[in-house]
């Protein structure tokens, strides 16, 4: 089992503090039966550069090699970037350097605001000028920012996948509009992918294993089954 959006890289953004975290991190989503982890830090072309970026995720990512190499049975960690959304990154040269190593997938993170006709272009540029596949990281974030519905609607409308939280899955109270949100998005689109987004062991904590029992109960085992099969093709794992 893949769990393909996480934060457990330590001291690298504002998921795990430190290895021992990491360690307690990975040793959940074992418990989970996850086997295979994506480590994707947040990347902000605004704050740092590529360069600097990727230096600082391989000294973290050393010392969770060093730790898996005493604790064979934690996942196996494969690493790429959670890479927010900036203007003209259709044309970035550097972009390609940020997908989920050793494939042409980047997981964007759009913003939190109503998306626009110059964000189409960018997407669009992306995949077409710089060949790209894209992952759109925890769609259901978005939806309700989206007043004006084209532009939404122009960008899912493009062949990329769409990545939803394993925690939206298990919300109760209000938040069971964005459970609804996600079971229907699993109807609606075939190209779709679940990670856990965990960040720490409280409150954003590995919970795959959970949205999965609501994944069954709710869309059905056949769904259930499409979606690991998809995964599994989509990251050759």
């Amino acid at each position: 089992m893949v769990d393909f959006h996480t934060h457990v890289l330590p001291g690298i953004d504002d998921g795990s503090s430190d290895i021992a975290m990491t360690e307690r991190m990975l040793e959940r989503e074992t418990q989970q039966g996850v086997t295979h982890v994506y480590a994707t830090p947040h990347f902000y072309a605004h704050r740092r550069s590529v360069q600097s970026f990727l230096d600082r995720r391989e000294g973290a990512l050393a010392k969770v090699r060093e730790l898996l190499a005493r604790r064979e049975d934690l996942p196996k960690i494969s690493v790429g970037a959670e890479v927010y959304y900036f203007g003209g990154m259709g044309r970035a040269e550097q972009l390609p350097e940020l997908c989920i190593e050793g494939t042409d997938l980047l997981l964007l993170e759009m913003p939190f605001t109503q998306w626009t006709s110059d964000m189409v272009k960018d997407v669009r540029d992306i995949r077409k000028k710089q060949g790209l596949r894209i992952i759109l990281a925890h769609v259901e974030r978005y939806e309700g920012l989206q007043k004006h519905r084209s532009a939404w609607e122009e960008i899912l409308s493009m062949p990329v996948t769409i990545q939803m939280n394993s925690g939206s899955f298990i919300a109760s109270g209000f938040r069971k509009h964005t459970q609804k949100f996600c079971l229907s998005m699993l109807n609606d689109y075939e190209d779709c992918i679940i990670g856990t987004d965990c960040h720490n062991l409280t409150d954003r904590a590995p919970n795959i294993a959970e949205a999965r029992k609501v994944i069954e109960k709710k869309a059905g085992r056949v769904r259930l089954e499409l979606l690991d099969r998809y995964t599994e093709k989509l990251l050759g794992v």
